[in-house]
């Protein structure tokens, strides 16, 4: 195969430990952290960092200890930036940030995305400008290490002045505030502190802001879902190489030099992993195949062709569509690995000259258009593959198979007429697709003036990468469900026609759904199935690897 195979979710994996310097976190370590489930994290920080952190320390110190204002440190917070406290009431100032914050709505983060928020959060911490002790940043992972995962409502956050309101969630379960999720229950942040043997922290000057000012909660949602979108990519070119099975379709249209003559790189992925899956198949065509079996025009002014020498966009257009969400994740992967090794709050300490800098690194500006643009690129796939399913169950444009797939039978027999297949599931996939789609308006572009006209231009960020997760998860059912009726058309066809690789697919998904011979219930097939792509089952078995 062109591709290799993705790590798994890792939740029944064992969990390397993970040194953080600031600078080197990848996706792929966030995912790995923040999916291995209860399973001991040890994550710890680089001395070298260590070092740099204490220096900001010490430079704050001695700002405070000249009394001059420096921005939620000594004075007010946003607005109140005007008003300055005296350095004996900072810790309080700091705590009292925190509570004040604690108003979030909507549903409760998932495990995954929480730990992914503490984790990114220390690691931007360690970076050194922050002015937050060591001794901090290591009971934050203590807490990950230990699986107490604060209960975060995910809604309520304007991606700029960062993620207060959620990761002020994270801040009170560090100083035993709120409730958290630790081995199965939700229970008081103080007794699950207790029991990870983390001593509740006392805030110093300028750590609450230090811990909720920055980027965090947006970056793990967003890490979450560009992970995930690797596997929707994979999984649609895996639908397409069936598809055009199932159709009876060309292997031309993924032909090397159509692609090379718009070499856009994840076009040219597409379509060489297309032809790569359809290597061996008995069930399509070629152009050259199709001319060879026409009647000569021999003289004659017209003709009608009996087959079709160019299949539908669907088809056709796939590695376009499907080779353009490959290509944004390219650069979106990027801009994230940027953010979550960024300083992300306000005010940054330069010890080397002795300086604090005031600005606005918690704007997830980048965050934000990329998730925007991923949740495009991503329900443009679930439309394609909503598409195909429309051809394949409709006798109309299916080549022979039986309408909805139901297996034909007999005018005598009692069940003619009785079944109906896959028409449902076309219906739910279409429903899906329009929820994916809808979901596509740019969020970006929402920018609220609040805070007293403080915060008068926000990124939006959180509410972008929230919505890209959704579509993520809604085009990975669209998935799930052409999956189910693409292997129903391969075996109506005949599977030992099917090539190698599609082979391999029908065999794994009629080991967790069986052939529909009679109307039932496919809603657990749906999940499996789905969970097949999510986990990397599917890319492992469509590149003849083993899978978990």
């Amino acid at each position: 195969m062109t591709e290799t195979v993705s790590p798994e979710s890792f939740v029944d994996s064992d969990v390397a430990g993970l040194v953080l310097d600031g600078d080197s976190l990848t996706i792929e370590d966030v995912v790995r952290i923040a999916r291995a489930g209860e399973l001991p994290v040890p994550v710890d920080i680089d001395p070298v960092a260590v070092s740099g952190m204490d220096a900001s320390v010490r430079l704050k110190q001695k700002l405070i200890d000249k009394e001059i204002p420096i921005y939620g440190v000594t004075t007010g917070f946003g607005d109140s930036c005007i008003r300055q406290i005296s350095p004996d009431k900072a810790p309080e100032l700091q705590r009292n940030l925190v509570l004040y914050h604690l108003n979030g709505v909507g549903p409760i983060a998932s495990a995954d995305v929480v730990r992914a928020t503490m984790l990114i959060r220390a690691n931007c911490l360690v970076r050194g400008p922050s002015a937050i002790r060591p001794h901090t940043v290591r009971s934050l992972l203590g807490l990950l290490s230990a699986d107490v995962v604060p209960a975060i409502p995910e809604r309520g956050s304007l991606g700029a002045s960062g993620d207060l309101v959620p990761l002020c969630y994270v801040a009170a379960a560090l100083i035993g505030e709120g409730e958290v999720r630790h081995r199965g229950r939700t229970r008081p942040a103080l007794d699950a502190l207790a029991d990870a043997g983390v001593a509740p922290v006392e805030l110093a000057a300028k750590e609450g802001l230090a811990l909720v000012n920055g980027t965090a909660f947006t970056s793990a949602f967003a890490t979450l879902a560009l992970w995930d979108a690797r596997e929707i990519a994979f999984a649609a070119d895996v639908a397409t190489a069936m598809t055009c099975e199932a159709l009876g379709g060309s292997a031309s249209h993924f032909h090397p030099f159509l692609h090379r003559a718009k070499p856009h790189p994840g076009q040219r992925t597409s379509a060489a992993l297309i032809r790569e899956l359809l290597d061996g198949s008995a069930l399509t065509t070629d152009y050259r195949q199709i001319v060879s079996e026409e009647e000569a025009l021999d003289g004659r002014g017209f003709t009608e062709l009996r087959a079709r020498i160019q299949d539908k966009y669907s088809v056709r257009c796939a590695p376009h569509v499907t080779g353009m969400l490959r290509d944004t994740l390219e650069w979106a992967d990027r801009w994230i690995e940027i953010e979550i090794n960024s300083s992300t709050d306000n005010p940054l300490f330069d010890e080397e000259n002795e300086e604090v800098h005031n600005g606005g690194n918690f704007y997830a500006g980048h965050v934000g258009q990329a998730m925007d643009s991923l949740k495009i690129a991503v329900a443009n796939v679930a439309d394609l593959l909503d598409r195909q399913l429309a051809l394949v169950v409709d006798e109309k444009f299916n080549g022979g198979l039986p309408p909805n797939l139901v297996r034909p039978r007999e005018a005598a027999d009692h069940d003619a007429g009785l079944h109906h297949g896959f028409k449902g599931m076309q219906i739910a996939a279409s429903a899906v697709t329009a929820e994916a789609l809808k979901t596509t308006s740019a969020a970006t572009a929402f920018s609220r003036s609040t805070e007293a006209h403080n915060q008068d231009k926000v990124s939006m960020g959180t509410i972008a990468a929230r919505d890209a997760r959704t579509v993520v998860e809604l085009t990975r059912d669209v998935a799930a469900i052409h999956l189910l009726a693409l292997a129903q058309a391969i075996e109506l066809r005949g599977v030992r026609l099917a090539s190698t690789a599609s082979r391999r697919v029908h065999e794994l998904i009629r080991a967790q759904a069986p052939f529909v011979d009679r109307d039932r219930r496919m809603d657990g097939d749906i999940r499996r199935v789905a969970e097949l792509i999510r986990s990397g089952a599917l890319r492992a078995v469509a590149a003849g690897q083993p899978s978990e």
